[in-house]
């Protein structure tokens, strides 16, 4: 297929799987009712978690600058959090054009090359990566008990089993092919798996690691508490179970990687985790939309002002060098 072709179809793909979603999940709850809820939500517990959410972009900004300053680019604090917001808001037209904005927008205004700034991007991905694969496993840690019931009731015992030991053999046979298959895509994905094993021990070898990590954990911190918070600005979440929170904070966090934003898929998979834990559907699509559309509206205002203060901001930072 033409590369145009391939990158048109990326582009228009997730919108419009994001328009469908949308559509798909004001059809299962009435748009009064969908009203009712944003009418009687507390917004003091929306905007506490707004502030949440604010406070994680924020020391992801101030983290950013531990990576590029090994390489000698002191970034001013302001372009880094610009930047950021930026990214946000830009993910929202085109998915991961965000990240390409972030690195030209140090390469136009800091002179920091534009690989060397995408380099560490990625490093700070893969640490976001590591925290959730430590998220997920301290869930399933602490529901293992719900998480087995509910296959239980779902699948007979030695079904699971048979699966388990079926996927762990597959898992074994793969990973010996990886590792003796001279194809290109084993040697792709060898050489994926290499860089973000080569990433993350990257991290440990940083002269600021030690507050680089705790920064990490801060914002991932803030993001399960703007999460958990936002529960209590509706009546009908406010007492659902921890690990419903939990769960529901996983689904939605890979549902922004599905649409642009995660438009439309990010209340579903709220409505999908909850209805595990029998919370209605309802005020589960309903907290969904709130949680989404407080966060988004945060990244527009902010994004929005970052892109159009970026140019006078560092103008006159020129002419105060002059």
């Amino acid at each position: 297929m033409n590369p145009k072709a391939i990158k048109t179809i990326k582009i228009i793909l997730p919108l419009a799987l994001g328009i469908f979603l949308v559509w798909y999940s004001i059809s299962q709850i009435s748009l009064e009712k969908l009203l009712g809820y944003f009418k009687q939500a507390n917004y003091t517990f929306v905007l506490l978690g707004v502030l949440f959410g604010l406070l994680s972009h924020l020391s992801r900004a101030y983290r950013w600058r531990f990576q590029l300053e090994p390489m000698g680019y002191n970034v001013h604090l302001a372009n880094s959090i610009m930047a950021v917001f930026a990214t946000y808001l830009i993910n929202y037209t085109i998915p991961r054009a965000g990240e390409v904005a972030r690195a030209s927008i140090l390469a136009n205004y800091e002179s920091v090359p534009f690989e060397k700034s995408i380099g560490t991007i990625v490093a700070e991905r893969i640490a976001d990566l590591i925290v959730m694969l430590c998220i997920i496993a301290v869930t399933l840690c602490l529901q293992f008990d719900f998480i087995y019931e509910f296959l239980s009731a779902k699948f007979k015992p030695l079904k699971l089993i048979i699966a388990f030991l079926g996927l762990s053999i597959l898992g074994a046979l793969f990973l010996v092919y990886l590792r003796k298959s001279k194809s290109k895509i084993a040697y792709k994905i060898r050489k994926f798996v290499n860089g973000l094993i080569e990433g993350a021990l990257s991290i440990f070898k940083m002269k600021k690691k030690w507050p680089f990590i705790l920064h990490t954990i801060f914002i991932w911190s803030m993001y399960v508490l703007m999460f958990y918070i936002t529960t209590f600005s509706l009546q009908e979440t406010s007492n659902i179970p921890f690990a419903a929170i939990l769960i529901g904070f996983i689904a939605a966090s890979f549902s922004i990687a599905a649409t642009n934003g995660g438009i439309g898929s990010y209340p579903l998979a709220i409505y999908a985790a909850f209805s595990l834990f029998g919370i209605a559907k309802d005020p589960s699509i309903a907290f969904g939309y709130i949680m989404w559309g407080s966060q988004t509206v945060l990244v527009i205002i902010f994004g929005g002002l970052s892109l159009a203060y970026l140019p006078i901001f560092n103008r006159r930072k020129s002419l105060k060098k002059a």
